[in-house]
Protein backbone atom coordinates (compact mmCIF):
# COMPACT_ATOMS: atom_id res chain seq x y z
CA UNK A 1 0.00 0.00 0.00
CA UNK A 2 1.21 3.80 -0.78
CA UNK A 3 -0.50 5.16 -3.31
CA UNK A 4 -0.78 9.30 -3.65
CA UNK A 5 -3.10 10.66 -6.08
CA UNK A 6 -3.33 14.17 -6.60
CA UNK A 7 -6.72 15.42 -8.69
CA UNK A 8 -7.31 18.61 -10.18
CA UNK A 9 -6.24 20.38 -7.15
CA UNK A 10 -6.14 24.01 -6.77
CA UNK A 11 -5.06 26.88 -3.57
CA UNK A 12 -5.78 29.86 -3.03
CA UNK A 13 -4.64 32.63 -0.21
CA UNK A 14 -6.68 35.46 0.29
CA UNK A 15 -5.06 38.48 2.58
CA UNK A 16 -7.16 41.52 3.12
CA UNK A 17 -5.30 44.24 2.62
CA UNK A 18 -7.18 47.49 4.42
CA UNK A 19 -10.70 47.40 5.68
CA UNK A 20 -12.80 46.62 2.71
CA UNK A 21 -10.09 45.28 0.18
CA UNK A 22 -9.04 41.36 -0.21
CA UNK A 23 -5.99 40.48 -2.11
CA UNK A 24 -5.90 36.65 -3.81
CA UNK A 25 -2.54 34.72 -4.60
CA UNK A 26 -3.46 31.44 -6.96
CA UNK A 27 -0.39 29.44 -6.22
CA UNK A 28 -1.71 26.48 -8.96
CA UNK A 29 -4.88 25.31 -10.48
CA UNK A 30 -6.17 22.17 -11.16
CA UNK A 31 -2.98 20.11 -10.72
CA UNK A 32 -3.12 16.24 -11.05
CA UNK A 33 -0.21 14.31 -10.44
CA UNK A 34 -0.50 10.33 -9.40
CA UNK A 35 2.57 8.66 -7.39
CA UNK A 36 2.76 4.84 -7.41
CA UNK A 37 3.66 2.62 -4.34
CA UNK A 38 7.18 2.20 -3.88
CA UNK A 39 7.80 5.56 -6.51
CA UNK A 40 9.89 8.12 -5.44
CA UNK A 41 8.81 11.38 -6.91
CA UNK A 42 10.87 14.58 -6.65
CA UNK A 43 9.03 17.53 -6.74
CA UNK A 44 11.35 20.66 -8.04
CA UNK A 45 10.63 24.38 -9.69
CA UNK A 46 11.02 28.26 -9.03
CA UNK A 47 11.09 29.50 -5.56
CA UNK A 48 7.41 30.36 -4.39
CA UNK A 49 6.17 27.85 -7.32
CA UNK A 50 4.08 26.17 -4.79
CA UNK A 51 6.08 22.78 -3.70
CA UNK A 52 5.68 22.87 0.04
CA UNK A 53 2.18 23.82 -0.40
CA UNK A 54 1.68 20.98 -2.08
CA UNK A 55 3.41 18.61 0.15
CA UNK A 56 1.72 20.56 3.16
CA UNK A 57 -1.51 19.75 1.28
CA UNK A 58 -0.82 16.20 1.24
CA UNK A 59 0.32 16.36 4.49
CA UNK A 60 -3.31 17.10 5.80
CA UNK A 61 -1.61 20.39 7.29
CA UNK A 62 -3.63 23.32 4.81
CA UNK A 63 -6.45 22.91 2.39
CA UNK A 64 -6.96 23.37 -1.08
CA UNK A 65 -10.07 24.71 -3.39
CA UNK A 66 -11.32 22.17 -5.42
CA UNK A 67 -9.67 18.31 -6.34
CA UNK A 68 -8.76 15.89 -3.98
CA UNK A 69 -5.69 14.04 -2.36
CA UNK A 70 -6.03 9.86 -2.07
CA UNK A 71 -3.78 8.30 -0.11
CA UNK A 72 -4.57 4.17 -0.99
CA UNK A 73 -8.41 5.33 -2.41
CA UNK A 74 -8.89 7.42 0.81
CA UNK A 75 -9.38 11.14 0.86
CA UNK A 76 -6.99 12.94 2.69
CA UNK A 77 -8.79 16.11 5.36
CA UNK A 78 -6.48 16.28 8.18
CA UNK A 79 -2.59 14.71 9.31
CA UNK A 80 -2.75 11.20 9.66
CA UNK A 81 -0.81 8.30 10.44
CA UNK A 82 -0.75 6.74 7.12
CA UNK A 83 1.65 10.04 5.76
CA UNK A 84 4.80 10.64 7.91
CA UNK A 85 6.44 13.69 7.32
CA UNK A 86 9.91 15.23 7.30
CA UNK A 87 10.65 19.08 7.15
CA UNK A 88 13.92 21.09 7.00
CA UNK A 89 13.22 22.27 10.23
CA UNK A 90 14.17 18.80 12.83
CA UNK A 91 11.04 19.60 14.81
CA UNK A 92 12.50 17.29 17.46
CA UNK A 93 11.81 17.20 21.20
CA UNK A 94 15.22 18.27 22.55
CA UNK A 95 14.04 17.14 26.37
CA UNK A 96 14.10 13.59 25.02
CA UNK A 97 16.60 11.21 23.96
CA UNK A 98 17.32 9.94 20.36
CA UNK A 99 14.89 6.68 21.25
CA UNK A 100 12.02 8.47 23.19
CA UNK A 101 12.07 10.88 20.32
CA UNK A 102 11.55 7.82 17.19
CA UNK A 103 9.13 6.54 19.55
CA UNK A 104 7.22 9.19 20.17
CA UNK A 105 4.86 9.06 17.24
CA UNK A 106 3.92 5.18 18.17
CA UNK A 107 1.81 5.87 21.55
CA UNK A 108 0.19 8.08 18.91
CA UNK A 109 -0.66 4.88 17.00
CA UNK A 110 -1.69 3.23 19.87
CA UNK A 111 1.53 0.38 20.13
CA UNK A 112 1.94 -0.69 23.46
CA UNK A 113 4.61 0.67 25.76
CA UNK A 114 6.47 -2.38 25.84
CA UNK A 115 6.68 -2.74 22.42
CA UNK A 116 7.66 0.74 21.47
CA UNK A 117 11.46 0.63 22.15
CA UNK A 118 12.19 -2.35 20.18
CA UNK A 119 10.50 -0.89 17.30
CA UNK A 120 11.80 2.10 17.58
CA UNK A 121 15.44 0.32 17.94
CA UNK A 122 14.47 -1.22 14.78
CA UNK A 123 14.28 2.33 13.07
CA UNK A 124 17.44 3.70 14.99
CA UNK A 125 19.47 1.30 13.49
CA UNK A 126 18.03 1.37 10.09
CA UNK A 127 19.11 5.17 9.48
CA UNK A 128 22.12 4.15 11.05
CA UNK A 129 22.58 5.67 14.48
CA UNK A 130 23.15 2.48 16.48
CA UNK A 131 25.17 3.52 19.61
CA UNK A 132 22.98 6.59 20.05
CA UNK A 133 20.19 5.43 21.52
CA UNK A 134 20.18 7.38 24.56
CA UNK A 135 21.80 10.66 23.38
CA UNK A 136 19.66 14.15 23.98
CA UNK A 137 19.15 16.11 20.48
CA UNK A 138 22.00 18.77 21.85
CA UNK A 139 24.32 16.60 21.07
CA UNK A 140 23.94 15.71 17.96
CA UNK A 141 24.92 17.24 14.53
CA UNK A 142 22.52 18.45 11.75
CA UNK A 143 22.91 15.38 9.50
CA UNK A 144 22.52 13.19 13.14
CA UNK A 145 19.34 15.03 13.87
CA UNK A 146 17.78 14.70 10.55
CA UNK A 147 17.92 10.99 10.22
CA UNK A 148 16.20 10.92 14.11
CA UNK A 149 13.29 13.01 12.10
CA UNK A 150 13.37 10.27 9.39
CA UNK A 151 13.29 7.48 11.76
CA UNK A 152 10.65 9.12 13.91
CA UNK A 153 8.64 9.12 10.83
CA UNK A 154 9.51 5.75 9.31
CA UNK A 155 8.17 4.71 12.58
CA UNK A 156 4.80 4.52 12.51
CA UNK A 157 5.17 2.82 9.01
CA UNK A 158 3.14 5.75 6.79
CA UNK A 159 1.90 4.74 3.67
CA UNK A 160 3.44 7.43 2.02
CA UNK A 161 6.79 9.43 3.29
CA UNK A 162 6.56 13.21 2.49
CA UNK A 163 9.68 15.46 2.46
CA UNK A 164 9.64 19.01 2.38
CA UNK A 165 13.95 19.97 1.38
CA UNK A 166 14.64 17.98 4.35
CA UNK A 167 18.69 18.40 3.76
CA UNK A 168 18.51 21.94 2.78
CA UNK A 169 20.32 23.54 6.26
CA UNK A 170 22.84 21.33 6.13
CA UNK A 171 26.28 21.80 4.75
CA UNK A 172 27.23 20.39 0.93
CA UNK A 173 29.22 16.69 2.76
CA UNK A 174 26.86 16.10 4.88
CA UNK A 175 23.80 16.83 2.14
CA UNK A 176 25.51 13.68 0.34
CA UNK A 177 25.89 11.56 2.97
CA UNK A 178 22.41 12.41 3.75
CA UNK A 179 21.52 11.45 0.30
CA UNK A 180 23.74 8.53 -0.07
CA UNK A 181 21.79 6.87 3.20
CA UNK A 182 17.45 8.29 2.19
CA UNK A 183 18.48 6.45 -0.88
CA UNK A 184 19.64 3.10 0.87
CA UNK A 185 17.05 3.12 2.98
CA UNK A 186 14.79 3.51 0.19
CA UNK A 187 15.96 0.46 -1.26
CA UNK A 188 15.75 -1.54 1.61
CA UNK A 189 12.02 -0.05 3.18
CA UNK A 190 10.33 0.57 -0.84
CA UNK A 191 8.29 3.56 0.63
CA UNK A 192 6.23 5.91 -1.49
CA UNK A 193 8.50 9.39 -1.19
CA UNK A 194 6.99 12.19 -2.20
CA UNK A 195 10.68 14.62 -1.68
CA UNK A 196 10.13 18.40 -2.27
CA UNK A 197 14.03 19.94 -3.66
CA UNK A 198 14.93 23.19 -5.45
CA UNK A 199 18.40 21.32 -5.86
CA UNK A 200 18.29 19.50 -9.13
CA UNK A 201 21.08 17.41 -8.81
CA UNK A 202 19.86 15.85 -5.42
CA UNK A 203 16.29 15.42 -7.62
CA UNK A 204 18.18 13.45 -10.02
CA UNK A 205 20.39 11.47 -7.91
CA UNK A 206 17.08 10.14 -5.73
CA UNK A 207 14.60 10.06 -7.83
CA UNK A 208 12.65 7.49 -10.42
CA UNK A 209 10.84 10.38 -11.89
CA UNK A 210 10.93 14.20 -11.18
CA UNK A 211 8.08 16.33 -11.51
CA UNK A 212 8.51 20.10 -12.93
CA UNK A 213 6.18 23.09 -11.81
CA UNK A 214 6.00 26.28 -13.55
CA UNK A 215 5.59 29.53 -11.38
CA UNK A 216 2.75 30.95 -10.32
CA UNK A 217 0.00 30.00 -10.81
CA UNK A 218 1.53 26.64 -11.29
CA UNK A 219 1.26 24.01 -13.31
CA UNK A 220 2.96 20.41 -14.32
CA UNK A 221 4.80 21.07 -17.01
CA UNK A 222 7.06 18.16 -17.02
CA UNK A 223 7.71 14.46 -15.42
CA UNK A 224 10.96 13.13 -16.30
CA UNK A 225 11.72 9.34 -15.53
CA UNK A 226 15.09 9.34 -14.50
CA UNK A 227 16.53 5.55 -15.93
CA UNK A 228 19.68 5.20 -14.13
CA UNK A 229 21.04 2.27 -12.18
CA UNK A 230 21.06 2.70 -8.41
CA UNK A 231 23.86 3.87 -6.74
CA UNK A 232 23.67 6.65 -8.86
CA UNK A 233 27.86 8.82 -9.94
CA UNK A 234 26.74 12.21 -9.90
CA UNK A 235 29.90 12.51 -12.94
CA UNK A 236 27.85 10.16 -15.27
CA UNK A 237 27.04 11.21 -18.95
CA UNK A 238 23.48 10.43 -18.71
CA UNK A 239 23.31 11.60 -15.21
CA UNK A 240 24.49 15.05 -16.21
CA UNK A 241 22.39 15.10 -19.39
CA UNK A 242 19.02 14.52 -17.12
CA UNK A 243 19.88 17.75 -15.27
CA UNK A 244 20.45 19.82 -17.75
CA UNK A 245 17.01 18.74 -19.31
CA UNK A 246 15.50 19.86 -15.84
CA UNK A 247 17.61 23.18 -15.94
CA UNK A 248 15.63 24.03 -19.76
CA UNK A 249 12.73 23.11 -17.77
CA UNK A 250 12.46 24.99 -15.20
CA UNK A 251 14.23 28.15 -16.75
CA UNK A 252 17.35 28.34 -15.45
Amino acid sequence: MGELVVENLSKTYHRREGWNTTRSLTVFEDISLKIAEGEFVSIIGTSGCGKSTLLNLAAGLDTGKGGTILVDGVQVDGPGLDRGVVFQEFALFPWLTVIKNVAFGLRTKGVPRSQRHDVAKKYVDLVGLTGFEDYHIHRLSGGMRQRVGLARALAIEPAVLLMDEPFGALDAQTRETMQAALNEIWERTKKTILFVTHDIREAVYLSDRVVVLSGRPATVTLELTIDLDRPRNRHDEKFQDYERELEVAIGH
